[in-house]
């Protein structure tokens, strides 16, 4: 049976060859695509219409990565894509990944498109705990993420919950701490609120500035043996290869940079490392396969050939590549400022139009206050006006009264000459009618006053009544004029504005501003470094007491013991490096 399957897939095999054309699938971080190849086009045949395809020009960096059985290989450039040991259903998947990191990210990776890969790769490797990520360091990340996703911070638009969906700090992380996902937003949020004013671009190179002095970044791991048999694991980066223990993948036992290695090479599983010192004698060790250590040794002469590349001067097309890189970064430049004036401005027009909005309103309030108050003082005046005319009328009646009263007076003395008892009676009501007369003055005089009173709040408030017009026309003389405290050429008309307002002439003055800029760039390189690592501390320190120490894996641990003995990637690498390459060997060889 199992040869008759054999005989199946040669048979599939050589009826694809004979084929005109076979279907592949390309996987890239962002999306998916398919391509119809020639049965005779070799790896780079492939490599190159993807490239192409991507607008991709620093393809050193990056290959087609396939699976087989439990492991994965690379597609060799030079080899028909048909005649290595590529998947054979069809179409046949690859994934185009970074194959090579580089050693400064900032330095070296030109292409905005390159960098972009480079973060989504990088970005998906931590938070799927391929690279370990101490939790301060993964909130700050996590920021950049955001920020190169949703740009600028704006509180109006990013309200709580606008992460709830995202994916943005490993589960060890998240698990390692007594917090909700509300308390990560609001930290993640405080951090990326502090980046305002970067670009999508520069976001992601922040990323992998943080990102490229994580201990695990870049490094591809194998198992392998000494001569005495004990595990360890190969790691093969950037700067060398590097010794780990199983249990450790974060500090090497021992490294050994490119530029101390002569020549290696491997057969069946042995593998010999030549080392450039000629006494010193070559170390060997084994892998578990033979594919892997031809995987191994792909990633070795890759590695060694961009370190070598690296210390050379650039070649044309990278010196190329670098100079359009730089023109178009001045570009972005000029072109930014020239938003961030034209943004400075409209906040400005806005300002402005909010300010005389305001003083309109202020002033419709003092118009409505004051005819308010011009209604009262009419009505007081209406009202007293009233009262003053009754007062008069009830003084005419009481003087009318008080004369009837005086006749009536006079007629009982006339009469009481009649009789003497009638004279008593006439006397006695003459007292009576004297006091009600008396009384009847007295009330008289009493509203005589009173109307005279009356008449003086009324000229006071017909003098109100003045004031409060002469107060009404003073503001409404006032709203006619433009507000004060901003000049006549700050006021914008209707609040539109033309293109000539805001457009400015690019000199080389820019030009050379913008070089002086990237040199004091340069300059204040270190003083980032430190804020960074002051960012760092005060994340940590501000969730630490949260930390559930039962939850640590065992690299933080290790982690947490190197952060505390100052130990970091590459002062460890320096350290390891200073110690002659015959001791490296024989420590090597004793482990």
């Amino acid at each position: 049976m199992a040869s008759a399957l054999a005989s199946k897939m040669g048979f599939n095999s050589l009826m694809r060859k004979q084929a005109r054309n076979f279907n592949v699938r390309i996987c890239t971080m962002e999306s998916d695509m398919e391509f119809s190849c020639e049965v005779k086009w070799k790896g780079k045949d492939l490599f190159n219409l993807v490239c192409r395809t991507l607008g991709l020009r620093e393809t050193w960096f990056f290959g087609l990565q396939y699976n087989i059985k439990d492991s994965v290989a690379w597609l060799k450039m030079e080899k028909k894509v048909l005649d290595q040991e590529v998947p054979k259903e069809e179409p046949i998947t690859f994934h185009f990944l970074a194959k090579f990191y580089p050693e400064n990210a900032e330095e070296e990776l030109v292409q905005d498109i390159t960098q972009h890969l480079f973060f989504l790769q990088v970005k998906k490797k931590i938070l799927e705990e391929e690279i370990h990520c101490p939790p301060e360091a993964s909130v700050l990340l996590a920021s950049y993420a955001v920020h190169a996703k949703y740009g600028d911070y704006d509180p109006d638009v990013h309200k709580p919950g606008f992460l709830a969906e995202e994916e943005l700090l490993p589960k060890r992380v998240i698990n390692l701490y007594q917090m909700t996902a509300e308390m990560w937003e609001e930290r993640i949020t405080a951090c990326y609120a502090e980046h305002r004013g970067r670009t999508r671009d520069e976001a992601e190179m922040e990323y992998l500035k943080i990102a490229q002095d994580l201990d695990m970044y870049g490094v591809n791991y194998f198992l392998i043996r000494n001569k005495k048999g004990t595990d360890l694991l190969l790691g093969v980066d950037a700067l060398g290869l590097h010794i780990y223990e199983p249990d450790n993948r974060l500090t090497p036992k021992c490294s050994f940079p490119w530029n101390e290695i002569r020549n290696i090479s491997y057969s069946d599983k042995e593998f010999t490392i030549k080392p450039l010192d000629k006494k010193t004698s070559v170390f060997k060790f084994n892998s578990s396969r033979l594919r892997v250590n031809k995987l191994i040794l792909q990633l070795c002469i890759g590695n060694h050939d961009l370190f070598m590349r690296r210390r050379r001067v650039d070649s044309l097309e990278v010196q190329q590549m670098k100079a359009q890189a730089r023109e178009e970064r001045a570009r972005k430049q000029v072109e930014r400022q020239r938003l961030q004036r034209e943004k400075q401005l409209r906040e400005e027009a806005e300002r402005a139009r909010d300010e005389m909005e305001r003083r309109l309103m202020q002033l419709q309030d003092e118009a409505h206050m004051a005819n308010e108050a011009l209604l009262r003082s009419e009505q007081t005046a209406d009202l007293l006006a009233e009262k003053a005319q009754i007062a008069e009328e009830e003084a005419k009646l009481l003087a009318q009264k008080a004369a009837e009263a005086e006749t009536e007076m006079q007629r009982i003395k006339v009469t009481a000459m009649r009789g003497q008892e009638e004279r008593r009676l006439m006397e006695q009501k003459m007292l009576e009618a004297e006091m009600l007369a008396l009384k009847m003055a007295e009330e008289s005089e009493r509203r005589a006053k009173e109307a005279a009173q009356l008449k003086q709040d009324l000229q006071e408030a017909r003098d109100s009544e003045r004031r409060a017009k002469n107060k009404l026309l003073e503001i409404t003389s006032k709203a006619a004029y433009k507000s004060p405290g901003l000049p006549t050429d700050s006021m914008p008309k209707d609040l539109n504005f033309s293109r000539e307002n805001l457009s400015f002439d690019f000199k080389d003055t820019d030009m050379k501003r913008l070089s002086m800029e990237i040199e004091k760039e340069k300059v204040e390189y270190m003083e980032k470094s430190k804020h960074l690592q002051e960012q760092l501390n005060e994340l940590k320190t501000e969730i630490e007491s949260l930390k559930l120490k039962e939850r640590e894996t065992p690299l933080d641990i290790i982690h947490n013991q190197n952060t505390e003995q100052g130990t970091s990637k590459h002062s460890n690498f320096k350290k390891l490096t200073l110690q002659s390459t015959k001791s490296r060997v024989a420590f090597f060889e004793e482990l």
